[in-house]
């Protein structure tokens, strides 16, 4: 399954009234992997308004928001992320949003390719 095929099946999920923060997690992944930032950030964004101790969203939310040149909200939505990741103790998430918020300060574009 491609991801264009995995984007369609979970947007048919949502047309067919389902909804929960892994389903919009996994939508504006898709678009995020899709280079589709704009598409993207809603989804996440109504993921952390489900569940706001969802820690990866907040990566993927400021991934989309540096994309499309929202380095404020960017810079916030890391700094969320980090302290609900700690919160959570996952430690993984954690590093990883610390990495790009280095990134970030530095200038440089948080996904790299």
């Amino acid at each position: 399954m491609t991801g264009s095929d995995r984007l369609e099946a979970f947007l048919a999920m949502l047309q067919a009234g389902q909804d929960g923060p892994l389903l919009r997690y996994s939508v504006g992944l898709e678009y995020l992997n899709e280079d589709q930032p704009a598409e993207a950030a809603p989804h996440l964004r109504h993921c952390l308004e489900l569940d706001p101790a969802y820690s990866v969203a907040y990566k993927a939310l400021a991934e989309a928001q540096d994309a499309l040149g929202q380095k404020e909200g960017c810079r916030q939505t890391l700094d969320q992320g980090i302290a609900q990741a700690g919160e959570n103790g996952d430690r993984q998430a954690q590093k990883e949003m610390e990495v790009l918020r280095r990134r970030l300060d530095k200038g440089q574009s948080l996904r790299k390719g």
